[in-house]
């Protein structure tokens, strides 16, 4: 059991529901933020969310001394759902980390709303849930970890596009390669306000993590040595969303992961797929039960049942818990040392197992971890100080998963890392070959 830390303790019930509520209020008062909304106006749509976040994170920056540097890349675009050349742009806080501050972990939502039909840029789209929810998660996070310390980058994202396409999302992901961050994780929050369900279940205690399986972006090469070696549910993404259910366990006794072993819901995206595709490890944090006559809905009343995503269906304590989850992350990624590299595993034809791994700057010492490979998480870990070389004594290669996490000298871990390249958390495609 990693070290216990009291600052993850404290965040696990610092999330203000009133900051909450007060963001989403705002966000739907815009009345659409469709993607190809007006740009112009101080009071409706996009362009005016889009100004409302800058000045958010330009507050939140007053109050921590300037500590957070606002950006707002954007590309144009156009297709199936941008029929007219357009600019999408995000809005971006970036926390510069004190002592490793090109590891970068980002949090993502997406500021663009819609109803019923995809390419109806007028009529009133509130969009509270999906995905007002998520852009006050991270809007949260950045007010409550804006004052606290981070060895690497926090990077705070309000995306546009995603409803069109997933757009905002690719321009993040490509100003993240154009500034040569090394992406250890990417959160997005997408659909993360609402405790009951469309068929009446309420729960307020569970939220779904998904993650990639295997890297979007392997090689025919790496795909074979990983179907004969193992690592199908081992991608950093996987392991990821594993430290994100640890962490949870450890400070959110009232608040549960569900690992999901899946990109994201079924035959659905968001914003996470471009950054994996881009090579990052990336997962997609949405509620547990979904209530669908709330989403890419016309506001209306039919047979009975109030269609829309407003406001009265957003649960603030619940998105409270979720937000507290992500910052827990947020807080003990960054302060932990860089996942190790160069995670390599040997023990054919002996009854021993051998791991051996490049040393990370700011590790004081590392743990080797190993399960049944049917097993959902870590289940044995041992603690083997500040070397690259481990043995494990009468454990053998054949029967279990393995892998390498680092800790810093006060505690804090990394993911775990599966060896070769399969489980690698440093940015594909760049591997070793046949690994």
């Amino acid at each position: 059991m990693p070290r216990e830390q009291p600052a993850l303790h404290a965040l696990a019930t610092a999330p203000s529901e009133t900051e909450l509520r007060a963001t989403i209020t705002a966000l739907v008062g815009f009345g659409t933020r469709h993607t190809l909304s007006d740009t112009r106006s101080d009071t409706r749509g996009i362009g005016a969310a889009r100004r409302w976040v800058k000045t958010r994170f330009e507050a939140i920056s007053r109050d921590c001394g300037g500590c957070l540097e606002i950006v707002t890349p954007s590309q144009v675009f156009s297709g199936k759902r941008i029929p007219q050349p357009t600019e999408v742009m995000d809005v971006v806080a970036i926390k510069r980390g004190s002592t490793d501050p090109q590891r970068v972990i980002v949090i993502t939502g997406h500021l663009d709303s819609r109803v019923s039909d995809v390419m109806n840029a007028s009529s009133d789209a509130p969009g509270a849930n999906d995905d007002a929810s998520g852009v006050a998660a991270l809007i949260e996070a950045a007010r409550l970890l804006s004052k606290q310390d981070n060895r690497a980058t926090l990077v705070f994202a309000a995306l546009s596009g995603e409803e069109q396409g997933l757009y905002g999302g690719k321009v993040l992901a490509d100003y993240a390669v154009a500034h040569g961050w090394q992406v250890e994780a990417e959160l997005n929050n997408d659909i993360v306000g609402n405790s009951r369900g469309q068929n009446g279940v309420i729960d307020n205690t569970v939220v779904r993590v998904f993650s990639e399986g295997t890297k979007s972006n392997e090689t025919p090469a790496q795909a074979a040595y990983r179907r004969y070696h193992g690592g199908e549910v081992d991608s950093p993404s996987r392991n990821l969303a594993r430290t994100m259910a640890a962490l949870a366990d450890q400070y959110m006794p009232d608040f549960r992961v569900r690992m999901v072993y899946r990109t994201d819901r079924y035959a659905r995206g968001g914003d996470q797929v471009p950054f994996l595709e881009a090579g990052y490890p990336a997962v997609r944090v949405t509620e547990a039960h979904e209530d669908y006559t709330r989403q890419h809905q016309d506001l209306r009343t039919q047979d009975g049942v109030r269609y829309g995503d407003t406001i009265d269906g957003i649960d603030f304590r619940y998105l409270a818990r979720v937000t507290a989850l992500d910052a827990i992350t947020m807080a003990a990624l960054s302060r932990a040392p860089a996942p190790p590299t160069g995670v390599d595993v040997h023990g054919a034809l002996a009854t021993d197992t051998t791991l051996d791994w490049r040393t990370v700057p700011g590790a004081a010492g590392y743990r080797v971890h190993w399960r049944d490979t049917t097993a959902p998480q870590w289940q044995h870990a041992r603690a083997v100080g500040d070397v690259g070389h481990a043995v494990l004594q009468d454990v053998v290669i054949d029967d279990w998963f393995f892998g390498v996490s680092s800790v810093s000298a006060d505690g804090y871990e990394s993911p775990v890392v599966f060896p070769g390249y399969a489980g690698s958390f440093e940015r594909s495609p760049a591997a070793k070959p046949g690994h």
